[in-house]
């Protein structure tokens, strides 16, 4: 059994991929891991994993469209615990009718700032009361270099033809909720940043991403163990500081 810090963390969308090793890296360290997720047989199964890996981990049931769960996940941790030091804002949704601004449906585009931008806004309002209680919190906000209003104004990015307005633009929103929140929190010692995992194999792009699922979740582990020392109100890959 990893030995404990006495730090807890929140992840949602844990249950599999980059918010499931972000999950694991993170409970290594000593947090324990509230693993959030939608579905409930996938969470726990999910939780039960990091266990057998010798993880304190348990399921809560957060559902970004489902306002009730999110209320319902923060006092459930506010019982186990009067504090929470972790927020990572892993979850997200891509959709085959999202696109360019000229031919995207609209509904798509409603659908995914609900879950990307509106969903992870609600979960950092509810666990702002826990995060406070923190010695020095962090959340991190897991965006997407499709976010970056910079690099999709350069015609030579790598990624420059690739323009599907709803996801772009909810992951632009979501830096920006980085933004002001870091200002809004930096006297109080939290640190708010945005994590770029890079092109990652993951189910939303088909695993057809030139990154393993290990890579894609480092910028983010790497923020939510951030020190007293790291920064605030930034966007980061693992490498490097990202342009917004």
């Amino acid at each position: 059994m990893t030995q404990s810090n006495g730090r807890n963390a929140l992840i949602t969308g844990a249950n599999k991929g980059i918010g499931l090793e972000i999950a694991r890296q993170v409970g290594k360290n000593g947090h324990h891991i509230f693993l959030g997720a939608r579905d409930p047989d996938r969470g726990e199964a999910a939780a039960s994993t990091l266990r057998k890996e010798g993880i304190e981990a348990r399921f809560v049931h957060i559902d970004l469209n489902d306002p009730a769960t999110i209320t319902a996940a923060a006092a459930e941790i506010a019982r186990f615990n009067d504090h929470l030091d972790v927020l990572v804002n892993n979850a997200g949704i891509g959709d085959a009718g999202d696109g360019s601004p000229g031919t995207a449906d609209i509904s798509v585009v409603r659908r995914i700032f609900d879950t990307n931008f509106f969903g992870s806004l609600a979960v950092a309002q509810a666990m702002l009361p826990l995060l406070r209680k923190s010695v020095s919190a962090r959340i991190v906000n897991v965006s997407s270099g499709l976010g970056s209003l910079t690099l999709n104004s350069d015609p030579d990015w790598e990624f420059a033809s690739f323009k599907p307005i709803g996801y772009s633009a909810s992951k632009a929103a979501l830096n920006m909720l980085t933004v002001h929140l870091a200002a809004a929190l930096k006297l109080e010692g939290i640190k708010v940043n945005s994590a770029d995992p890079g092109y990652t194999a993951t189910d939303l792009n088909h695993y057809s991403g030139a990154q393993t699922i290990p890579e894609g979740a480092a910028a983010a582990i790497r923020l939510a163990l951030l020190g007293d020392d790291g920064p605030t109100g930034g966007f980061f890959s693992v490498a490097r500081p990202e342009p917004w």
